[in-house]
C-alpha cells in the first residue's frame, strides 16, 4: 500500500466516527489494532523458526482469524464487529491468565491490552479502518522498513496529548545521547520512564552498527529495559519493540517509583540510563517514602535523578534530559541532590539546549546532564566529581526556535560533536575583564560547591525583544485572532455536531 497515506487514510475515516474526540483518543485506537498486526506478523515468524509454537492468544482473537478481509463478504463489520471486538476481544485480552513462567512476548499482550480503549461506534467505520491496517505487508522487508519511519510520526502526534513534562524528544536529541554514551555489546540500558521507546530505539540502532556475530545478536535483543506507567505510551512502546525485531521486549508497565530505592540490589543496576524523566508533576507523600528523606522531593525530576544514583552500575554512564529547575534549584532536596552527584558520581559534562527543543507544546528550558558512577582522577578527597564542563548549544543560523514544522535535525547536534572531542572554553569579557558571555566553561569541583551547587552556568543571553512598526504590529494581532476564532469556531462545530444540535434552528 501507499505508505504516505496511511495516517491520514485512517484520519478520514475516524473524523466520520462519533466516538472519536480528538487526535488523543484517534491515536490510542490506531495503537491497540497496530500492536495486534504487527503481533500477527511476529507469530509468522515464531511458528516458522520453532516446531511447538502454541499462540498465547485464543484462535478467535488472533488478528488472522477476525480481522482479515479476503474480498468474500464474509469478514466481520458493523454491530457484528462491533460486539466481538467490545465482548469478545477486549474481555478476552484483557484477562489473559499471565503467571511468572509465563515468556514476556506473550504476557506483553494482557499487558497491552490491560486499560486499553475501544472508542469506535460505527462498526462499518471500525472494519474501514482495519482493513487500512491489514494491508500492511509488515512481512515484506522494504515496507516493513518504510512502516518505521510512519510509526515515528504516529509518535510524534503523540505531543498533542502531553502533559506534565511528558513530551515526545526528538529523535535527533535521542539518536545524540545513544550515540555519545557509546553503547557496548554486553551492556545493558534502562530508561525509568520510556514513554513510546524512543530512547530505547535510539540505543538499538547505535548498539546494531557494534553486532557482529550471532551471540552479540542475541546479547543485542537483551540489552534494553524500560518501565512506563501510563498504559497508552507503554502499548506504543512494546509496539515499537516488536518492529525493531526485540521479540521479547523487557518493557514493564508499572511504577519506577513505587519502590524503595534502598532495597536495590546489584542485580537491578545497570550499565546505561538514558531517559528524558518526566517534570513538573508532582508526586504524593507514599511515593516520597521510598526515598531517603534528606533526597525526598515531590518534584518528578528529582526523585528520577535519585533513582538513577541507586540503579547505576560502578562504571555505568547516564545521560538525562532535566529542566533548568533541577539546575538554579535551590530547595532542600535538590541542593542534596547535587551535592550526592558531585561527591558519589563524576558529573563531566552539562548541556544547555535551546528553549524550544519540544516546541510548540512546552517552553521548558532543558539541559543533558552526563555522568559517570565512578571517581574521575585527580577529583579531591571527599568528591568523585574534579570538574564539570558546561556547554551551550545554540539555535542554529537562521532558526528563531523549533516548531512542529521546523523541528530539530540531526545535524544540529554537529556542534556539540565538534566540541566534546576538543575541549575550549569560550568566554567573552569586555574592556574591563568582565565576562559578558559564556558558551563553553570548565569549573572546578570546589567552585560548584563554592556556589552552592548553582549547575546554572554557560545561560542562554537575554533575547532583544522584537519591537514591529505599527502596521505590522496591527497586522499579526489580526492574525492571530482570526487563528483563535477559526480554532473556537471549528471546536463549537464539533460539539454541535456530537451534541447534535443545529445553533441556527434556537431562538434567541
Amino acid at each position: 500500500m501507499a505508505l504516505t497515506n496511511f495516517v491520514k487514510n485512517i484520519r478520514n475515516i475516524m473524523r466520520n466516527d462519533a466516538g472519536i474526540n480528538g487526535d488523543a483518543q484517534r491515536i490510542e485506537q490506531i495503537a491497540w489494532m497496530l500492536f495486534l498486526k504487527v503481533y500477527d506478523e511476529k507469530e509468522n515468524d515464531w511458528e516458522f523458526n520453532e516446531d511447538d509454537y502454541v499462540s498465547f492468544i485464543p484462535e478467535n482473537c488472533r488478528w488472522r482469524n477476525w480481522a482479515k478481509d479476503d474480498g468474500t463478504g464474509e469478514a466481520l463489520t458493523a454491530d457484528a464487529l462491533l460486539d466481538f471486538v467490545n465482548n469478545t476481544l477486549f474481555p478476552t485480552l484483557k484477562n489473559l491468565e499471565v503467571t511468572p513462567q509465563t515468556p514476556m512476548r506473550s504476557a506483553i499482550v494482557r499487558t497491552t491490552f490491560q486499560d486499553a480503549n475501544q472508542y469506535m461506534k460505527d462498526g462499518v467505520l471500525l472494519r474501514q479502518v482495519i482493513n487500512v491496517i491489514d494491508q500492511l505487508d509488515l512481512g515484506d522487508y522494504e515496507e516493513s522498513h518504510a512502516f518505521g519511519e510512519i510509526y515515528e510520526a504516529i509518535l510524534k502526534e503523540m505531543q498533542s496529548a502531553g502533559s506534565a513534562g511528558e513530551f515526545y524528544t526528538p529523535r535527533a536529541l535521542t539518536d545524540f545521547m545513544a550515540e555519545i554514551i557509546q553503547p557496548k555489546v554486553g551492556e545493558k540500558m534502562a530508561d525509568f520512564a520510556c514513554g513510546t521507546g524512543g530512547f530505547i530505539t535510539s540505543w538499538l540502532n547505535a548498539l546494531d552498527k557494534e553486532v557482529k556475530t550471532a551471540e552479540d545478536k542475541e546479547q543485542y535483543a537483551q540489552s534494553i529495559f524500560g518501565i512506563e506507567k501510563k498504559q497508552f505510551p507503554y502499548m506504543l512502546c512494546v509496539t515499537n519493540m516488536l518492529l525493531h525485531d526485540i521479540d521479547s521486549p523487557k518493557v514493564l508497565h508499572d511504577n519506577s517509583l513505587a519502590k524503595d530505592v534502598l532495597n536495590y540490589t546489584d542485580d537491578d543496576k545497570f550499565d546505561v540510563v538514558l531517559m528524558n524523566p518526566p517534570y513538573g508533576g508532582s508526586e504524593k507523600n507514599d511515593i516520597k517514602k521510598h526515598f531517603p528523606s534528606d533526597l525526598s522531593s515531590s518534584e518528578t525530576a528529582d526523585l528520577f535523578m535519585v533513582l538513577i544514583m541507586y540503579r547505576l552500575k560502578e562504571n555505568g554512564r547516564a545521560a538525562v534530559i532535566l529542566p533548568d529547575g533541577f539546575l538554579f534549584g535551590t530547595d532542600n532536596a535538590k541542593l542534596a541532590i547535587k551535592e550526592k552527584l558531585l561527591r558519589e558520581f563524576n558529573v563531566h559534562t552539562i548541556i544547555r539546549l535551546p528553549g524550544s527543543i519540544f516546541a510548540p507544546y512546552t517552553s521548558i528550558n532543558t539541559n543533558i546532564i552526563f555522568f559517570n558512577n565512578e571517581k574521575a582522577d585527580d577529583a579531591p578527597e571527599g568528591f568523585s566529581t574534579k570538574e564539570t564542563w558546561f556547554y551551550r548549544l545554540d539555535m542554529p543560523e537562521g532558526y528563531k526556535h523549533f516548531s512542529k514544522t521546523k523541528p530539530m535535525r540531526v545535524e544540529h547536534c554537529q556542534p556539540i560533536r565538534d566540541w566534546w572531542t576538543d575541549r575550549k572554553e569560550m568566554v567573552t569579557t569586555d574592556e574591563e575583564g568582565n565576562v559578558v558571555d559564556e558558551k563553553s566553561r570548565c569549573f572546578k569541583v570546589e567552585e560548584l560547591m563554592a556556589k552552592a551547587c548553582n549547575f546554572d552556568q554557560c545561560k542562554f543571553p537575554k533575547a532583544d525583544e522584537e519591537v514591529l512598526p505599527p502596521a505590522e504590529l496591527l497586522a499579526d494581532y489580526h492574525k492571530r485572532r482570526e487563528s483563535l476564532d477559526k480554532q473556537i469556531d471549528d471546536t463549537l462545530a464539533e460539539i454541535q455536531r456530537l451534541l447534535g444540535i443545529d445553533i441556527n434552528t434556537i431562538e434567541p
